[in-house]
């Protein structure tokens, strides 16, 4: 029986060191990819950060708000839906847009949310606010680094986040109308979880889709859309924990 796949081999000593140094390559490419998505998504973030508290500080925020009946205003409901339909927008026609095209929109997108977000602080302090998005860091990061680093396959929790963000949906749109404060606060209990679930399932997600498009013309793109999806985690779950760790105005 042939010996070419031995390692003990003396012939086979190039082979390993070539595939030890693709494999270093990979590495440093995955590691790359990752930071880059990292960045992506930290700048966005801070971004709609800024944003958010500029709006508020100024007194721009009140253009979103009808004073007389304290709903959203014409501005507030475009402020409020323009962000789904840029993510629409993106998800569907990735493919038909440039790089330098889904960049312009990621930022526009961060942007168009801080003017939405903005509303937070009329609800709640600044010191809960910020409290809560250091907890929300935290968990964030550790979440995501469990989904890069575990050698446990995530894939088999996605159905079942994804049938918990349209459960999610529907008891909200429900309770817009019950107004049920224990039930708003069961949505946010079961929100952190879910989007704490999707954060791990996300990263590990990434980190797998790298290998289907590394050295493509779609590499670019991938990092902005998965940039994406870990702001929305990272929003989504700090928005549910407000509702826990906020304190009113």
């Amino acid at each position: 029986m042939a010996n070419w796949s031995d390692p003990r081999i003396g012939g086979s000593a190039q082979p390993a060191t070539t595939v030890a140094s693709a494999g270093v390559a990979v590495d440093a490419g995955l590691r790359a990819h990752m930071l880059s998505v990292y960045n992506y998504m930290t700048s966005g973030i801070l971004l709609t950060g800024i944003v958010a508290l500029l709006f508020a500080e100024s007194g721009a925020v009140y253009s979103l708000i009808n004073m007389n009946s304290g709903s959203p205003s014409l501005l507030g409901y475009l402020v409020m839906f323009a962000p789904l339909g840029i993510v629409l927008w993106m998800s569907f026609g990735i493919n038909r847009i440039s790089t330098a095209t889904a960049q312009i929109m990621f930022w526009a997108f961060a942007i168009i949310m801080g003017m939405s977000l903005s509303t937070i602080f009329l609800v709640y302090t600044n010191a809960s606010i910020a409290l809560t998005f250091f907890a929300t860091a935290a968990a964030f990061a550790s979440l995501s680094l469990y989904g890069y680093t575990t050698k446990k396959d995530l894939s088999g929790w996605g159905t079942f986040l994804i049938m918990g963000v349209v459960g999610l949906i529907v008891a909200s749109i429900v309770n817009l109308f019950w107004m049920n404060d224990t039930f708003s606060l069961a949505i946010a209990a079961i929100g952190v979880l879910i989007f704490a679930g999707l954060t791990a399932y996300d990263t590990q997600k990434i980190k797998s889709m790298y290998f289907a498009v590394a050295g493509s013309d779609f590499a670019g793109k991938a990092v902005i859309m998965s940039a994406l999806t870990l702001y929305l985690d990272f929003i989504n779950m700090f928005l549910f924990l407000l509702r826990f760790l906020g304190s009113r105005e």
